[in-house]
């Protein structure tokens, strides 16, 4: 029985853990060669580990995707590799120390716009060039909830997510009659491993559950299965959108 990413080339920012790590499984399991690309050398490699046990197919790149050169180095290792790029998840990210505006610091901005925003817009301008080529792929962006709506004291997070809305609907306009299909997800509060060893979970979780409708928080897992759907055939014309994966709380 044919696998529904047989053969496609998949690249995933971020997939060393929490929604990238778990796209990167779903899509290996699927039948994708999966570029697993992270800064930290270790949750990387762990995943290529974890798809190749399962039989799959990946290879780890270590990549800042806030500098230009390693992004491009990035795409170019991807292609001599596999000979193409068929589908990215724009998923490398960071978050900020929660405190109003007039107490975050300009190094705390730096790096979460830096990661978020300008990460995002990196790789899209090289995987799309390489798109364009070939003749076509899709690109999905890891945005956010507080794409739509804000969080108080996450103004760097917030700013940067709401940026990539409107990123991914631009280049969505630019690229659609060139076969290059770009949509975002638009995540809650999910369950990753940075949110599970956090210090003070237990009270993280009275205020965050609540925001969520549905009444809990999210599963990596269940985004992924948003990520399989946006890149496959079943969503052909799905293009420019900010899909929310988030229990409800934009809803509210």
């Amino acid at each position: 029985m044919t696998k529904e990413f047989s053969g496609k080339v998949v690249l995933i920012t971020g997939a060393g853990s929490g929604i990238g790590r778990a796209s990167a499984l779903a899509f290996a399991r699927e039948g994708a060669h999966v570029a697993v690309a992270d800064i930290t050398e270790a949750g990387g490699r762990e995943t290529v580990a974890l798809i190749e046990a399962a039989g799959g197919s990946a290879r780890f790149f270590q990549v800042n995707v806030t500098q230009s050169s390693e992004v491009a180095s990035l795409i170019r290792q991807i292609v001599e590799t596999w000979g193409r790029l068929d589908i990215t998840l724009n998923n490398a990210g960071v978050d900020n120390d929660m405190a109003p505006i007039t107490e975050t610091s300009e190094a705390d901005f730096d790096k979460v716009i830096g990661v978020n925003l300008k990460g995002v817009w990196l790789c899209m301008k090289y995987a799309i060039a390489q798109m364009e080529k070939q003749g076509g792929g899709v690109v999905i962006n890891t945005a956010s909830a507080l794409s739509i709506t804000v969080l108080p004291g996450a103004s760097p997070y917030n700013a940067s997510k709401h940026a990539v809305a409107g990123l991914t609907k631009t280049c969505a306009v630019e690229y659609g009659a060139k076969n290059i299909r770009i949509n975002a997800i638009c995540p809650g509060v999910i369950r990753t491993p940075l949110l599970e060893n956090h210090p003070n979970l237990a009270e993280m979780e009275k205020g965050l559950i609540p925001l969520h409708p549905i009444g809990r928080l999210g599963q990596p897992e269940e985004v992924a299965n948003t990520v399989l759907w946006l890149a496959s055939d079943k969503a052909s014309f799905v293009h420019g959108a900010l899909i929310t994966v988030d229990g409800g709380w934009t809803a509210m």
